[in-house]
């Protein structure tokens, strides 16, 4: 079973961080939401509280397939604010594994200088703070190992990529038919 870490800071964006977790664990992939902070209950931008699994110190990274990083603020800040975040980041893009970014959070995979020469999406209002990357402006992005989303309007198209990259496109559709999103 594929497996996949969402890892939350203080203010992250709900719509983006709980349609990832919610239509991978429909596609049957193990989802671990991950605290970056030091409590399991991590504050979302909108009021919105989430009960992680686990704090980030207690993951074992290498068991997981691919890591999500949701935007927001001040929650995209934390995540780049966050030594071990970063870190597992450039491990997962090193090793070949999915960095998965959304919104304002691929600033945080520019900011380790792995966005150079690839092709990404995220919000509009950050496209400044990424240097070196093609940035297509598109609801998804998919560039090798590095998938990005442009927004909260987008959380569907994002997690749907998702699925499709771990599980199949035929997997992907079957959650999109079950959702009826066209």
């Amino acid at each position: 079973m594929k497996k996949v870490s969402v890892i939350l800071a203080d203010g992250f964006e709900e719509i983006e961080a709980l349609t990832v977790v919610d239509l991978l664990r429909r596609a049957q992939i193990f989802v671990d939401t991950v605290s970056a902070t030091e409590e399991y209950t991590v504050h979302g931008a909108h009021g919105i509280n989430v009960q992680t699994e686990d704090l980030f110190e207690e993951v074992n990274f290498v068991e997981s397939d691919m890591i999500v990083l949701p935007g927001g603020m001040p929650g995209t800040t934390h995540l780049n604010e966050h030594a071990g975040v970063r870190r597992v980041v450039k491990d997962f893009f090193e090793e070949g594994k999915y960095v998965a970014a959304i919104c304002a959070a691929p600033t945080v995979l520019a900011g380790l200088g792995i966005l150079k020469g690839k092709r990404i999406t995220c919000y509009p209002t950050v496209e400044t703070q990424i240097q070196g990357a093609v940035i297509t402006r598109l609801p998804v992005m998919a560039d090798g190992n590095i998938i990005t989303g442009r927004g909260a309007g987008t959380a569907i198209d994002f997690a749907l990529k998702l699925i499709e990259v771990l599980a199949g496109a035929e997997k992907a559709k079957e959650i999109q038919e079950g959702i009826l999103y066209e």
